[in-house]
């Protein structure tokens, strides 16, 4: 069985006992990927009551620094905190377990549903069913900016920031890596100037006055032997991860060309692993810009289809880019039947999208581990929260002008790109449902999954009734 490090007196923690064993572990990241429905808050949460409340793993202050780091990076952060805590906890095999464990679900149920939209998609009543999804989604992606804006802003500063990124991404189309950078420097040098608006916390909040201290937690509260490597060990996991990541995409380039499907697909999602900062909302309003107006591998509501899937499966919101390499490939197969193109550019996707999750905590989080009181650090996650809060309603709305009107043009002058609803093109049983979704949402407190399959069942309703 695996033992807690040793302490400063060179005796092992009195909890050793209760360490939990690699099998035991296995289990426990399995039930978490099973369950890990929700979206990133959802799972996040989820993880927090399983890990910290029921296994006391790990107290409340280490979990929300590992959240704090992991929101930092690019990527999916409830993925990349699976990755962080199972390598607090069983070094690098338990990092590799957290992550893969925490994906595998998602993958396998989005490959099979895009498998059934690709081959009955423009059947009726699933067009009828992903109509009535996509209402669910728009509110729930409301209901995400909301929940983040309470944490996030705390005060009129991090409100401005956050307004300030929501017209710079919507009127200004100024890329997303600039606004995270700008909110990550402002938050980390107003710090340390003293500004008090930078001072006041971390913007996660604390699950409350019966929160686990970390002396309590099985971990404990000092840095774990394996948290203190030497540069040593972090280059050759560096090389070892940037292999299974870079080389696969280096060799399809190589042997199928630049221009190639599955080239394009390799390497547009490789770089949105680098620059996609901010968590799952915020990622997918990067890649649907992209593929949607740039690659054309979907139209605009077959990305929120494709959203929908995610959001009704396990796993990180972010798999739905698995549905975008997959309707990429299977609508330019080449040589190959369109299936097997489609569920290629689908597994390569993935691959290249979680990857480099690996590589972020592997390489950082060693250092991380020994920065959890730095007060400058946590301003700078603080500032970029809310600066995700504006890059999320960003999302809403653009969801929200193609789920509501059927014309939606791009308006482009005087520095600005925005997106102007025909108004006449107003679909009013769209509008309907979406208004019951955001009812059912805010009003009566259900679910992910209830909203989800009553709006589902809705829009079969109307279009069995002649109406959708």
């Amino acid at each position: 069985m695996t033992k807690l490090a040793e302490n400063a007196s060179g005796q092992h923690d009195k909890r050793s006992a209760d360490y939990p064993s690699v099998r035991e572990a296995f289990s426990v990241w399995a039930r978490i990927g099973l369950m890990s429905f929700g979206g990133p808050a959802g799972q996040i949460a989820m993880m927090h009551r399983i890990l910290v409340e029921e296994k006391k793993w790990l107290g409340e202050k280490r979990f929300l620094h590992a959240l704090n780091f992991c929101m930092l990076l690019p990527g999916p952060e409830a993925q990349q905190l699976a990755i962080y805590i199972g390598w607090l906890m069983h070094r690098t095999l338990g990092g590799i377990i957290a992550g893969v464990l925490f994906v595998v679900p998602g993958a396998i149920a989005i490959m099979a549903l895009s498998w059934v939209y690709a081959l009955y998609g423009n059947v009726g009543i699933v067009e009828a069913l992903f109509f009535g999804l996509k209402a669910a989604v728009l509110a729930i992606v409301l209901q995400a900016v909301i929940r983040i804006g309470q944490k996030a802003l705390r005060n009129t500063v991090m409100l401005s920031v956050a307004a300030a990124s929501f017209v710079a991404i919507f009127a200004f189309d100024i890329p997303f890596p600039l606004i995270i950078a700008a909110a990550g420097l402002i938050g980390y040098f107003g710090a340390r100037m003293g500004v008090v608006a930078f001072q006041s916390g971390n913007g996660h909040g604390a699950a409350g006055t019966n929160a686990l201290a970390d002396v309590d937690s099985i971990l404990g509260e000092d840095v774990p032997d394996h948290a203190r490597v030497d540069a040593g060990w972090a280059m050759r996991i560096s090389a070892i991860f940037l292999t299974l990541w870079l080389v696969p995409t280096a060799m399809l380039i190589v042997a199928l060309g630049a221009g190639n499907v599955f080239s394009t697909i390799a390497l547009f999602f490789s770089q949105m692993a680098v620059v996609t900062f901010g968590g799952a909302y915020a990622v997918l309003a990067y890649v649907a810009q992209e593929a949607v107006q740039n690659y054309g591998w979907l139209a605009p509501g077959e990305m929120l289809d494709g959203l929908g899937m995610a959001e009704t499966t396990p796993g990180p919101l972010i798999m739905v880019t698995q549905f975008v390499g997959f309707m990429g490939a299977f609508r330019e197969p080449g040589t190959l039947s369109p299936l097997l193109a489609g569920t290629l550019g689908g597994l390569l996707t993935t691959w290249v999208t979680f990857t480099p999750c690996f590589l972020w905590i592997f390489l950082g989080a060693p250092f991380v581990e020994r920065l959890r009181e730095n007060k400058a650090l946590s301003a700078a996650l603080a500032t970029i929260t809310a600066a995700v809060v504006g890059v999320i309603l960003n999302l809403a709305v653009w969801f929200g002008l193609h789920v509501l009107f059927d014309e939606v043009i791009v308006y482009r002058g005087h520095g600005l790109a925005v997106d102007i609803p025909i108004l006449p093109s107003l679909d009013i049983a769209s509008a309907l449902l979406v208004l019951a979704a955001v009812f059912a949402v805010f009003r009566l407190k259900l679910g992910v999954l209830p909203v989800l399959g009553l709006c589902a069942l809705a829009g079969i309703g109307l279009y069995l009734a002649g109406l959708g």
